[in-house]
């Protein structure tokens, strides 16, 4: 199946793609509700989906896909890592990767996309992203393939700049990650995408345009590690439950980044309002979104300096 979520008069309403047209449930179950309700929901599904209202693909309002207990984004493509970093450290060979980015910023397949508050070197990341389907803890990378429901594009907007100056902490990324997460426009189940599994990896082409002009794409299958492999890591220690996200990270050539550290002076600029990012994945459709300028910074005083400089301990 291929899941969405659509705006309409009664709100918003999980949809199932048929043909041309999307079928819709009855308002009030959302599409986590039918990723927790498991194998017995998606069948419910399935089933009312044949005679739910059809509203043509052309005429349909996309929503934010759904709202996902978390988002986990990983750094699995080795030429990308090598063209930001200069190199790739021996450490990022060893285990996946990942930061927890922000489930309360997931913004509509089409919607417009602000601006950080204070940023003025925002980027997008080509990404395509697993949702679990069924809780696990502890999973090998051989069962860990079964609790992944299925698929969907995923964009990591990024500013550089305040990314820059947090990664002088010793901390993880923050306010440069937090403000939008692109998924959509479909979620499209596993059992779709079998013949898509090339020595145990997803193997879909895809692509970046920036207003209009190709900027950048890979294939999934030069991920270093499978989706499998990720949600086996995610899982340890932990539970992953349905409707986590975990996004394969950007890919070779999927981000200004990158394209300004290996193109020097042709690199597109950072991007600025009435830019339009488009992504299109095979079988996974494509995602498009224009920039708008964001809101000035609300401004937080500097913390009070308690230690003198310079002294020891």
């Amino acid at each position: 199946m291929r899941l969405t979520t659509l705006l309409t008069g009664e709100g918003a309403q999980v949809g199932v793609l048929d043909g041309d047209v999307v079928r819709l449930l009855a308002p009030g179950t959302t599409l986590l509700d039918v990723i927790q309700g498991g194998n017995e929901a998606l069948e419910d599904v399935a089933r009312r989906a044949r005679t739910g209202d059809a509203v043509p693909i052309e005429e349909a309002s996309f929503g934010p896909l759904l709202q996902p207990p978390s988002v986990r984004d990983f750094l699995t493509y080795e030429r990308h890592i090598d063209a930001l970093a200069g190199g790739v450290p021996e450490e990022w060979y060893e285990e996946p990767l990942f930061y927890f980015s922000n489930p309360a910023a997931i913004v509509a397949p089409y919607a417009t996309v602000a601006i950080p508050p204070g940023a003025r070197q925002l980027d997008y990341e080509l990404e395509v992203a697993a949702v679990i389907g069924r809780a696990g803890c502890d999973l090998s990378p051989d069962n860990a393939a079964g609790h992944i429901l299925g698929y969907t594009i995923m964009n990591d907007w990024s500013a550089r700049d305040l990314q820059e100056r947090e990664f002088k902490q010793p901390m993880g990324p923050s306010k440069s990650k937090d403000s939008a997460t692109t998924l959509g426009p479909w979620l499209v189940t596993a059992d779709e995408l079998a013949d898509r599994i090339e020595d145990g990896r997803l193997a879909l082409r895809t692509q970046v345009r920036l207003n209009g002009v190709r900027t950048g794409g890979d294939t999934t299958a030069n991920m270093s590690w499978s989706f499998a492999d990720l949600v086996a890591y995610a899982s340890r220690g932990t539970v992953v439950r349905p409707g986590d996200v975990l996004g394969s990270g950007t890919c070779g050539t999927g981000c200004i980044a990158e394209l300004k550290r290996t193109r020097g002076d042709a690199a597109p600029a950072w991007l600025s309002p009435g830019d339009v990012v488009r992504i299109d994945v095979e079988e996974l459709g494509h995602v498009e979104n224009r920039i708008v300028a964001g809101r000035a910074p609300v401004p937080i005083p500097p913390a009070r300096r308690r230690i003198t400089q310079g002294a020891s301990s």
